[in-house]
């Protein structure tokens, strides 16, 4: 059970105290939640000085626990101390606060792995239709859609459709993981400031943009270097590593934060979007006479339920909910992504700003250009963004994220 020290007190007559250290406490995971236990301690303590004359049957044990841990335990002998009781001590506001913070970061851990995953499977699932996507907006592409497939299948194969999916899954599994973590930290402080009982629809917009902001600071460099891998020579230059030497030998270690502000002018509106149209859908749904009866019909078998079935808007509202979102994210800022793109791909000599690259892009092909390859964007957003929420919400459920 760890050390243990036993000390006297002669104010105390008949009363010896037991010491534990907060290690004890955090390493053993003591507690009193059994008889045995207790007896075990009383006995410690009697055979320690016999002549104390301690009886179980004369003695009050009082255990004071927090959130199911040991905090401290009180002993009284009734007919020696005439109600005065002794106490064991120990240094638990450290071990609580060790335990707290154990707990606090395996719980964030398992939320931005929750996110991660779903961005994986999410990714790798719709990586041919983010192909076609960047052939129009990185490489101007003019052909047909299913014209630019065949192309591809006949020149690259069908590895071609799954070409940079390895950088973009090292690039969008931290972003989302960020992304959907961010969010909840965002919206639940909001929560806390204004003590609100649920988050407001500006609230849930707030926390989405904010939630985008940090994650694209965090995560654009993975991002730069990818478009310029799928750009036109960009397979000359050795891959991942190749590709980030050659960036930074030739411009500097901020070229890889190429096209921030526009990135940033993006991700905070679509982030808004995203999760605010989800979660204003979802709390829709749950305040409904419908949704009132599921969670009922949940709370009432609960764990007798699958993960599957633990979703609080069902598998498929779940990824239906998802699609709208990621389609109201992709349409409000998809101009923003094409600039983007283009201040990625441009070199220090002919830099031009955002407002110079946008009026670039409409002076050539009008309007229209900034929706350049909009359709397999949509077509990419609607599976990519339904099966992002379906598996991050599984996922929160298998790993038990609190």
């Amino acid at each position: 059970m760890g050390n243990l020290e036993i000390q006297s007190d002669s104010k105390l007559k008949g009363v010896r105290y037991l010491s534990l250290k907060s290690s004890d406490l955090c390493m053993n995971s003591i507690g009193f939640d059994d008889l045995a236990t207790t007896t075990s301690l009383v006995s410690l303590i009697s055979m320690e000085n016999s002549s104390s004359s301690w009886r179980s049957r004369g003695m009050g044990i009082n255990v004071r626990r927090d959130k199911g841990r040991f905090m401290s335990v009180a002993l009284s002998d009734n007919n020696e101390m005439n109600g005065e009781a002794a106490v064991v001590e120990s240094e638990v506001g450290v071990c609580e606060e060790a335990v707290e913070k154990g707990g606090g970061a395996l719980n964030t851990t398992k939320h931005l792995w929750a996110g991660a995953v779903a961005a994986m499977v999410s990714r790798t699932f719709v990586a041919p239709l983010e192909r076609l996507k960047l052939e129009y907006i990185v490489r101007g592409e003019q052909k047909h859609l299913f014209e630019l497939i065949k192309t591809i299948a006949v020149t690259q194969g069908i590895k071609g459709f799954w070409k940079g999916n390895s950088v973009n899954i090292l690039r969008t599994a931290p972003f989302k993981a960020i992304n959907f973590y961010s969010y909840e930290k965002y919206r639940d402080h909001l929560l806390k400031i204004t003590s609100n009982g649920e988050a407001t629809n500006i609230e849930r917009f707030i926390a989405g943009a904010a939630a985008g902001i940090t994650a694209t600071v965090l995560c654009i460099p993975m991002d730069t270097i990818r478009t310029v891998m799928v750009a036109p020579g960009g397979e000359a230059l050795g891959g991942l590593i190749g590709t980030t030497r050659h960036m930074i030998q030739t411009e500097g270690f901020f070229s890889l934060y190429k096209g921030l502000v526009p990135s940033i002018i993006s991700m905070a509106p679509s982030g808004a979007v995203f999760y605010g149209v989800y979660d204003i859908l979802k709390s829709a749904y749950l305040h409904s006479p419908e949704g009132r009866k599921r969670l009922e019909k949940m709370k009432q078998q609960g764990e007798q339920l699958n993960a599957l079935d633990q979703l609080e808007l069902g598998t498929v509202r779940t990824l239906v909910y998802g699609a709208i979102a990621g389609a109201c994210a992709e349409a409000a800022t998809y101009p923003f992504e094409v600039v983007r793109r283009q201040l990625q791909l441009q070199v220090r000599a002919t830099k031009m700003s955002t407002l110079a690259t946008s009026l670039k892009i409409v002076e050539q092909g009008g309007i229209p250009a900034l929706y350049a390859g909009l359709t397999p964007s949509l077509l990419q957003v609607l599976p990519s963004a339904a099966i992002s929420y379906f598996v991050y919400e599984f996922m929160k459920i298998v790993l038990k994220v609190e």
